[in-house]
């Protein structure tokens, strides 16, 4: 049988980032939680956590802490329906639910789902960062329960749901406009011009140039990992970005902002994947998702 005290230190430590914290968040000393993680190592003669500023799991410890969300997630449901054993985990307080979602979608129409589910009783949600063609790989790694991601294809022990489609606009200041893209939008110039991206997995700039134009050439880049930093960049002349529809719609019609290519827009199906665990609080955080892409996304 596994040692869910020794399973809580570690996935305590790889949620914390330190023994310290971790000490803090489970209410004993980090001597005890570095004696039961340690314990749990030499047990299963592998290390869990990688010790540094911050610690964190190593794939196996991962895994064990992914094990760990899903047992609380299912006692914290057998507590609300058997009240009298409520508090009598290592960690009694609300079940917390981790989901991996792109910063597009987190800027634009997913905090209405969390709300409204969050809204409704004594529940939490840890939202991870990734890019939407790599929040599956969380899935994959037990690392969150569910993603918003573009992978259709269910990860393993996952059930997807469609949720729409997320339409983005290619777009430059005025000024930009008219000192990189004078004599047209074209291979050439897109090859000259600045572009801001989100990281080194972001491509949605190049799929824009190849859907509108047929090309995508490289051109210098500036990095800028913020989604609401990409527009405020991009009304500061500092780049061209291909962002989300809802966040610049307002700019471009003050012509703040000017789209590259009028009408010329990429449109990105989204997903929905979450752990089949049968859990009543999955389900219901599904429902809010899929009415909230009904709100904010078109339909697919």
């Amino acid at each position: 049988m596994l040692d869910y005290a020794a399973l809580s230190a570690v996935a305590s430590v790889a949620r914390e980032g330190s023994f310290e914290r971790a000490a803090s968040a489970l209410g004993v000393t980090p001597s005890a939680v570095s004696q039961r993680v340690r314990a749990l190592e030499d047990r299963l003669g592998a290390i869990l956590i990688v010790r540094g500023q911050p610690c964190t799991p190593t794939a196996i410890g991962a895994r064990l802490c992914a094990h760990v969300d899903r047992v609380r997630l299912l006692e914290g449901e057998m507590a609300s329906a058997l009240p009298a054993l409520a508090g009598q985990g290592a960690e009694a307080g609300p079940p917390t639910i981790r989901v991996a979602v792109n910063a597009d979608s987190l800027a634009t129409w997913f905090i209405p789902a969390v709300a409204s589910f969050a809204g409704r009783g004594d529940r939490l949600v840890d939202l991870v960062i990734a890019g939407e063609d790599h929040t599956a790989e969380r899935l994959r790694s037990g690392d969150v329960l569910a993603a918003v991601t573009t992978d259709r294809t269910p990860v393993q022990g996952c059930r997807t749901v469609p949720l729409g489609a997320l339409r983005y606009a290619a777009a430059a200041s005025p000024s930009f406009m008219a000192a990189w893209f004078a004599g047209g939008v074209d291979a050439a110039a897109l090859a000259r011009a600045p572009v801001l991206r989100f990281d080194r997995r972001d491509h949605l700039h190049e799929r824009w140039a190849r859907a509108a134009l047929g090309t995508a050439p490289d051109a210098p880049t500036h990095w800028i990992p913020s989604a609401h930093g990409f527009v405020d960049a991009a009304l500061a002349g500092l780049g061209w970005c291909v962002n989300p529809l809802p966040m610049v719609v307002e700019h471009l019609a003050a012509g703040r902002l000017v789209g590259l290519a009028a009408g010329r827009y990429l449109d990105v199906p989204l997903y929905w994947q979450h752990a089949r665990i049968g859990t009543r609080l999955l389900d219901a955080l599904t429902r809010d998702v899929v009415a909230a892409a009904a709100r904010g996304l078109l339909d697919g």
